[in-house]
């Protein structure tokens, strides 16, 4: 059976794509409100920090629940949370969409282990021995929503401002209650949690150091260019449908990438993807500078996004196979390092930019990937 065919697991796909497609309006609209409630490149990154700390730190725990409860009410509860917390920030004045739009981030932390443990057994149900492939198609369609999102909201906000945002939530909150509908129920977990038996592969610090390293790395150079472009085209005077489209062409490249990485890495070896995807997304990350006011950068930034985006179902497919039998857990861990590392990153790159200017702290991400890509040598070869 093809595995888009597949009800669940499909499920899960379009449930990951309208939840990311509410994570991506987050720098939209904290670019739009800079300028009425004065805040700085700092205040950005800050804001974007905490955001994602308040997604990221919580979904070990929410994986957690997943092993034991299953996955399918904690990802419902996931999606209809962020739909009404988001639903509230877009229509409130002054600084309380800020604070709503963190408690939205919760939604999201509790969707992503939940919905990546249900996509990968379900992957590796009908895909035996090709988990990788698997699990990028699920984030391939989390990448086209956080892509498509920002074209979405961006003409969006220029027409009505951050209250017709709301009219996302009318294809999210009917996703939602699908999920209810089509994800496992609890008495079928405990078999998969058998099924999910597989060998530690990493072994000792000499490969566990490396792999957090990497994972940081990567994570902050794309979290970094994410949350800053739209600020830097808005300081150019480009308006939110312009620099929408551009951030929505680096995830696409994100997500083409990820799905493109996990069928190689299945393929050639999980070690030879990472490092030489990372290597090469080093050349339009250091030429993205010097080309964003031309036209290369509608080249640049897809080759960029789909480079650095080859490896992230590789690291997430690697933590679960250092977990065995605990797939939710593994996958929260993962995600949640992810994205905390991205927010961590994200907050010094938005000091480095008021005090150095964005040009440096884009040269310093292509460093910073460079860095990611020597360290992949230490990851295993299987």
């Amino acid at each position: 059976m093809s595995l888009l065919r597949d009800r669940p697991f499909f499920a899960a796909a379009v449930a990951h794509f309208a939840v990311d497609a509410l994570n991506s309006q987050r720098p939209l609209i904290l670019a739009v409100l800079s300028v009425p409630l004065g805040l700085s490149n700092t205040a950005i990154g800050l804001v974007s920090t905490i955001y994602t700390f308040s997604g990221s730190l919580s979904q070990p725990i929410f994986g957690w629940l997943a092993d034991r409860l299953g996955p399918r009410w904690v990802a419902t509860l996931g999606v209809l949370w962020m739909a009404g917390a988001f639903g509230l920030a877009v229509n409130l004045p002054g600084y309380a969409p800020l604070i709503l739009l963190v408690f939205a981030s919760l939604g999201s932390g509790a969707f992503h282990p939940a919905g990546t443990m249900e996509a990968t057994l379900r992957g590796r149900h009908h895909l035996a021995g090709r988990e990788t492939t698997a699990a990028s198609f699920f984030f391939f369609f989390g990448g086209i929503g956080y892509s498509s999102g920002p074209v979405i909201g961006g003409p969006i906000l220029d027409r009505w401002g951050p209250p017709g945002l709301i009219l996302l939530l009318l294809f999210v909150v009917p996703v939602g209650l699908n999920v209810s509908l089509r994800f496992a129920p609890p008495e079928k977990i405990t078999k998969k949690r058998v099924e999910d038996s597989m060998p530690m592969k990493a072994r000792g610090l000499e490969q566990l150091i490396p792999f957090i390293l990497l994972t940081a790395f990567r994570s902050w150079t794309q979290a970094a260019l994410v949350s800053f472009m739209p600020k830097y085209y808005n300081d150019l005077g480009y308006r939110p449908s312009f620099y929408g489209v551009i951030v929505a062409m680096f995830t696409a490249g994100v997500a083409v990438g990820g799905v493109t990485g996990g069928w190689l890495a299945d393929r050639y070896g999980k070690r030879v993807v990472v490092l030489w995807t990372l290597f090469l997304a080093v050349i339009p990350l250091a030429l993205f500078p010097f080309f964003s006011d031309t036209d290369w950068v509608y080249i640049i930034l897809p080759i960029a996004g789909s480079l650095t985006g080859a490896s992230h179902s590789i690291i997430v497919v690697l933590a679960q196979r250092m977990m065995p039998g605990k797939t939710g857990t593994a996958s929260g861990l993962v995600l949640g390092f992810t994205f905390t590392s991205g927010a961590l990153g994200t907050l010094l790159s938005g000091y480095q930019a008021d005090f150095a200017g964005f040009n440096v702290m884009f040269l310093t991400l292509a460093g910073f990937t460079l860095l990611a890509a020597l360290l992949a040598v230490r990851l295993p070869k299987e």
